[in-house]
């Protein structure tokens, strides 16, 4: 199943995505997590509803760093002993369409990251690996949109990478069932007319399995929560010579089985 989170003339809603239609619903977010599918208020076609950010505010957003190996490749570096974490705010969430913008001055090297987010649907502490997709709702898209001039200068990331608008997600949230292998999904940026980065889940060091044992062992993932799992090789930063989003650039990232998610870039 599909969900969107979607705004029409009565409010924000939840809705099943059926083909090219959309099956609003009365439900929230909570009610959506626990497997319910609610009533059907109203059939849109999927091409004329505003889509949101796919989920609501979630209590946090975890982010792995270096999780592919050919990123791993594409730096030069080793492949780390454990996972690297970071978060990113939740304020920088933004949806499909929706502009990713930054300060004049404030950045100058606005670098773009495809990542598959996964959503928890329930309490998941001390969760083994074995047991750790029975914890995952579903799959969405992400774009962890990082500053790496304040990222690296910074000496930590959460500031490079928590500027408002740079946490596109969308368009959609698949359930699990759906994708009974998140380590066998192909993955794809695309700056302007530019393909930036082609990869496979399959190049995770850490799969979802492990994250999500290896974090609800320090710390309790939350109904909502979203976990980024990290970007592959061909990001700006590490091309020759580098290559950063620019003022009226539009960027793409989708991955196989969920869908695309594309965001005009302005710098104000």
């Amino acid at each position: 199943m599909k969900w969107i989170r979607f705004q029409d003339d009565d409010g924000v809603f939840f809705g099943r995505v059926e083909g090219d239609t959309v099956k609003k619903t009365g439900l929230t977010w909570e009610e959506v997590l626990a497997g319910q599918q609610g009533d059907d208020l109203a059939t849109y076609l999927f091409s004329d509803v505003k889509l949101l950010v796919p989920v609501e505010r979630p209590s946090k957003i975890v982010a792995v760093g270096q999780n592919y190996m050919d990123h791993c490749r594409e730096q030069n570096v080793a492949p780390p002993e454990r996972p690297i974490l970071f978060t990113k705010f939740t304020t920088s969430l933004i949806g499909p369409g929706d502009a990713i913008e930054w300060q004049e001055g404030l950045t100058e090297q606005v670098d773009f990251e495809v990542e598959l987010a996964v959503v928890i649907g329930k309490e998941a502490r001390r969760v083994s690996e074995e047991d750790a997709l029975d914890y995952v709702f579903g799959y969405t898209v992400a774009n962890d949109v990082s500053a790496r001039d304040l990222q690296y200068g910074d000496k930590q990331w959460v500031r490079g990478k928590s500027l408002d608008t740079f946490c596109p997600m969308g368009p959609c949230v698949v359930t699990a069932d759906e994708i009974p292998d998140p380590q066998a999904l192909n993955l794809k940026t695309t700056l302007n007319e530019a393909v930036m980065q082609d990869s496979h889940t399959g190049e995770m060091i850490f799969n979802v399995r492990h994250l999500i044992a290896f974090c609800s062992n320090a710390f309790t993932l939350l109904p909502g929560d979203v976990l980024l799992t990290g970007t592959p090789n061909g990001v700006g930063k590490f091309r020759e010579p580098p290559v950063f989003m620019q003022n009226g650039d539009t960027i793409t990232v989708e991955i196989e089985g969920i869908g695309s998610i594309i965001n005009p870039v302005r710098v104000v």
